[in-house]
């Protein structure tokens, strides 16, 4: 690895260090990273950053820091309005079930044949709505749990087997005690110079390159 001074207005120990393929000697520049060590520099950072006008960056936390997905300026996920509809969708599934099952005569063809009988009991109505709710609610709760572990894995683009950011050894503190800012190269606002500039000015502990 190789290391530079940071551009000015960095704190004067902060470096610019070349995560860099040590069998090949080169590297392709994916993103770079700013460290910190506290929730409060990384939270200001991100206030900046947002700021700033990039598009492509995240955080990277030990744990969580509340109010910094605000700073980051991430809206609220789709994610509870397309809950909403699994489970929808599995009350109106409960309803037909039962209804095709239990009150109606009807022979139809699905590959195989299916049919529905009239089915009474102790001259209850055939159509009954309270007799009808053990088996809606649970297929309700089980198409919305289903559509919000599978809703979560969609928009998350998991699973993920592999990251730049997993990949480089300098941040495996993110899962102890030290907070990164990273900004990918494909943000249209990323040009280094500028780039390392703002990253400097944000008085990170260091300056990380990240290889694809």
């Amino acid at each position: 690895m190789t290391s530079s001074p940071v551009q000015a207005g960095a704190r004067p120990d902060a470096m610019v260090v070349d995560d860099m393929n040590p069998d090949t000697g080169t590297s392709q520049l994916w993103g770079l990273a700013a460290e910190f060590s506290t929730p409060a520099a990384i939270m200001e950072a991100a206030k900046k950053v947002h700021a700033a006008g990039y598009r492509w960056w995240d955080c990277h936390t030990p744990f969580p820091v509340h109010g910094l997905d605000f700073a980051m300026g991430i809206k609220y996920t789709i994610l509870p309005i397309i809950v909403f509809f699994g489970g929808l969708t599995g009350t109106c599934l409960a309803v037909l079930l039962q209804v095709f099952t239990n009150s109606l005569e009807l022979n139809i063809w699905a590959i195989v044949p299916v049919v529905g009988y009239q089915f009474e009991v102790s001259g209850k109505p055939l159509i009954s709505l309270p007799a009808f709710i053990p088996v809606i609610f649970e297929v309700t709760v089980l198409f919305s749990a289903l559509t919000t572990a599978g809703g979560m894995l969609l928009l998350n683009k998991l699973p993920c087997l592999y990251h730049p950011v997993l990949k480089s050894p300098k941040l495996k503190r993110a899962t102890d005690d030290r907070f990164y800012l990273v900004i990918e190269t494909r943000d249209p606002k990323f040009v280094r110079p500028q780039t390392e500039e703002l990253l400097g000015s944000l008085d990170p502990d260091s300056i990380i390159e990240l290889e694809a």
